[in-house]
């Protein structure tokens, strides 16, 4: 009987270990070779428009890709250095540093003697600090490297704006799930790269459910397949349940402390102004989700609350507040409750910003007359000095009459008549403009009555 055990290899051959290494990740192995082939990213990329003609044409400069995970960013700089005969560099910002930026640039230089550009690949760009980014300022003006940079994070609080100022920024968005849908079809259909030839059966729920699951992510969504292939084997059946199990837990793309967090924050609230109960408790949701601290969701509700609902509804304020109470009390997840109760009212709640335009009118006036002096008349006369300088003099008490209203001026002579806060509305506005309304006829009132020689009961009160 032959010897079937495997035998040592030679010298310089082949190792065993090599020929035993595993396969590369599907999301690799499918990695677009054209730009016909990329998915997304349509508003860059369509025939016609500029940066896809730049790189066709190979007069690509220096940029920054901005999007979230899984959106090509890596894959389209390769595109570029293989349209652009450039050699490609790849450098990470997380693991290496300054000395590595350097040696790229010297064989940049040393490539350019053949005639032949470099591509310098920043990935994870915004995790060199404003200091360290200063490297590739030099080299980038000169055209030693054309720098692409990838990021996450919002540039313009990330890159120093010296070499913001170099670069093009592109902005790349998260695949739609019909897009997701054409890279899964890819994957199971391509015999050379894909799972074409691994003879599954795909569910149709399944595909649908694997796009939405990725999040816009191409690059979750080949992962999560491959791994879902394995699970079922060659010939196997793919379900919606062998999805889920491939998936395991789905983290929303919720980056706590990061741009999105203000963007999430800036739906939420502006949610809530619209009126919009669904799509703020969304957001609501996403957030608590994503582990975003409850106080933080509680002090953008009751900002929001004084901000656009004020004195239309002045019950959302204490709800706010008490909703907060009632969190620190109960804890999660029944806490969570007051929570959705508050933010349903303020989303339904009537909007009024009047006391936000009153206070920023009264705050201009005040800065245009910082020194105004306060009428004699109400101002307090603790002592006899006081009395006999007039102090208080003229007076009159508000509660000495049914009305509990006396028509008289409270502030300076230079802002005489002013009006900062106009109620809206809506609301118990709507009450406030009628109080409002008709202590302006007793004034209208008083002053005829004293064009006409006429005078009334005053009382002087300390």
């Amino acid at each position: 009987m032959a010897d079937r055990r495997p035998s040592r290899s030679k010298p310089g051959g082949p190792s065993l270990f090599a020929a035993a290494a595993p396969p590369q990740p599907l999301a690799a192995r499918m990695r677009p070779r054209t730009l016909d082939e990329y998915a997304g990213q349509r508003h860059l990329l369509s025939p016609g428009k500029p940066l896809r003609e730049s790189i066709e044409k190979g007069t690509v400069t220096s940029m920054v890709f901005w999007g979230p995970p899984g959106t090509g960013k890596t894959t389209l700089a390769r595109l570029i250095a293989g349209y652009t005969d450039r050699e490609f560099v790849s450098f990470s910002a997380v693991t290496e540093g300054v000395p590595r930026v350097r040696e790229i640039v010297r064989e940049a230089e040393d490539r350019l003697e053949t005639g032949r550009g470099t591509i310098l690949f920043a990935d994870e760009i915004h995790r060199f600090n404003k200091a360290q980014q200063d490297a590739f300022l030099p080299h980038v003006e000169a055209g030693t490297i054309t720098l692409i940079g990838a990021t996450t994070e919002n540039p313009s609080f990330e890159i120093n704006g010296a070499l913001l100022s170099r670069v093009r920024v592109f902005v790349l968005a998260p695949l739609s799930s019909e897009e997701i849908t054409g890279v899964i079809r890819g994957a199971l259909s391509d015999v050379e790269r894909g799972l074409g030839a691994a003879g599954l059966t795909v569910d149709d729920d399944a595909v649908t459910l694997l796009a939405r699951e990725a999040d816009g992510d191409a690059r979750r969504a080949l992962t999560i397949l491959d791994a879902a292939a394995q699970h079922v084997g060659t010939g196997g059946h793919v379900d919606v349940q062998a999805v889920r199990d491939a998936a395991q837990l789905r983290f929303s793309r919720y980056d706590k402390g990061g741009e999105e967090t203000y963007n999430i924050l800036s739906a939420f609230h502006k949610s809530l102004r619209g009126s919009d109960p669904q799509a703020a408790l969304y957001w609501m949701a996403r957030m608590i989700e994503g582990g975003q601290d409850p106080m933080v969701i509680f002090r953008r509700a009751i900002a929001m609350a004084a901000e656009d609902i004020g004195l239309a509804d002045p019950e959302a304020l204490k709800l706010a507040v008490a909703a907060r109470d009632a969190y620190h009390m109960l804890g999660a997840p029944e806490g969570y409750l007051p929570m959705s109760q508050m933010v349903i009212y303020l989303a339904t709640a009537p909007k009024s910003n009047s006391s936000k335009v009153a206070l920023a009118a009264a705050m201009d006036a005040a800065r245009a007359h910082p020194a105004e002096g306060v009428p004699m008349h109400i101002r307090n006369a603790p002592t006899r000095l006081m009395k006999e300088l007039g102090y208080g003099e003229g007076y009159q008490f508000a509660h000495a009459v049914p009305e509990a209203y006396i028509p008289q001026e409270y502030l300076p002579d230079a802002l005489a008549g002013s009006e900062f806060y106009k109620p809206g509305a809506f609301g118990f506005e709507k009450e406030i403009s009628k109080r409002l309304a008709w202590w302006e006829e007793l004034r209208r009132r008083a002053q005829d009555a004293t064009g006409a020689g006429q005078t009334g009961q005053t009382r002087t009160e300390e």
